[in-house]
């Protein structure tokens, strides 16, 4: 058995220019030089990444400015050159290290990246320590199929995965209980939402505080929708989903740290529909906590057993889907 997956990877188009992004500021005089740069260095994360721009929030301000009209929440930044030479990239969720602060308009330089805790290139996210898997129970109608291939994407990862079932309202509650019993026999207990009745969102806001969680799930499963709901002030733009295909449409083409209210970084990633990487038939099995369960209580005939046809096989033998 040969299991060959890959990565789809889309070509990313932005409606904004990278200063209308980067900046909360309109008017072009902000990139003139306003004031002389600070000597002083600040710690700081990467919250989006846009051309040859960086914004980043600064952990505090120091104290001989913290009583003046400025230091501003966050800075647009450029990348040293030494770094651009050794290869350095940064990413959003990056903790920084900038120097030369211009905080009267609101610039620096990142001068350092330090050591990261994890490192995603599909989406390009630093850091992160939560990957919420979002998925909708109707329109679009749940895959099984497609569910697999994302959980076995973040399971890929290394990082913790918590699976979220959203549009919840749509469905009755024999039909939510039959999804939430059927996905905790795969190891993956959900937590059914709606963000038009509320169900199950003060439960998601509990498990996001103080942590630095990845979005991520098809096109049209209510992803900005929820981000909109969780932190109201950003008012993301929302798709339809198609009445047709029943998939939903792009709307998110960049990723994005949102912080949310009590504390906590949020990454929206671009939606797509169907992941893929490349796994080796006896890595696959390490990405079913099913199979690791059954494993660790029974062994296999063979050590390299592919638990496919290989006789006296305990993965086979055990009643799972």
């Amino acid at each position: 058995m040969t299991v060959i997956l890959r990565c789809l990877s889309g070509v990313r188009r932005f409606s904004r220019s990278p200063v209308e992004i980067m900046s909360n500021r309109t008017d072009s005089s902000s990139f003139e030089p306003s004031g002389e740069p600070s000597q002083t260095t600040i710690n700081g994360t990467v919250l989006a990444v846009q051309a040859n721009f960086y914004r980043v929030r600064v952990d505090s301000a120091p104290q001989d400015l913290a009583t003046l009209a400025f230091p501003t929440h966050s800075l647009l930044c450029t990348r040293r050159a030494r770094l651009k030479k050794i290869g350095q990239r940064v990413m959003v969720g990056d903790r920084v290290r900038v120097d030369e602060v211009d905080w009267q308009g609101e610039r620096g330089a990142i001068a350092a990246v330090q050591p990261r805790s994890s490192e995603l290139d599909r989406p390009p996210v630093a850091n992160a320590d939560h990957l919420l898997l979002v998925f909708a129970i109707e329109q679009p109608r749940l895959d099984p199929y497609q569910l697999s291939r994302f959980l076995i994407k973040a399971e890929s990862t290394g990082i913790p995965v918590q699976l979220c079932l959203s549009k919840g309202d749509l469905a009755t509650e024999p039909e939510r209980q039959m999804w939430h019993d059927r996905l905790s026999a795969w190891g993956y207990p959900p937590l059914v939402i709606s963000v038009e009745s509320g169900l199950g969102m003060e439960a998601l806001h509990h498990s996001l505080v103080d942590r630095h969680t990845i979005i991520s799930g098809p096109s049209g499963v209510g992803k900005s929708s929820l981000i909109n709901y969780l932190i109201p002030a950003l008012a993301l733009r929302v798709g339809a989903v198609s009445g047709k295909l029943q998939r939903g449409r792009h709307t998110t083409r960049h990723v994005e740290l949102f912080e949310l209210p009590a504390g906590g970084l949020l990454a929206d990633t671009p939606g797509f529909n169907q992941p893929e990487l490349i796994c080796a038939p006896n890595e696959l099995m390490q990405y079913f906590p099913e199979i690791q369960q059954v494993s660790a209580a029974h062994t296999c005939q063979f050590d390299d057993c592919l638990h496919d046809h290989e006789p006296n096989c305990a993965v086979r033998s055990s009643v799972w889907e």
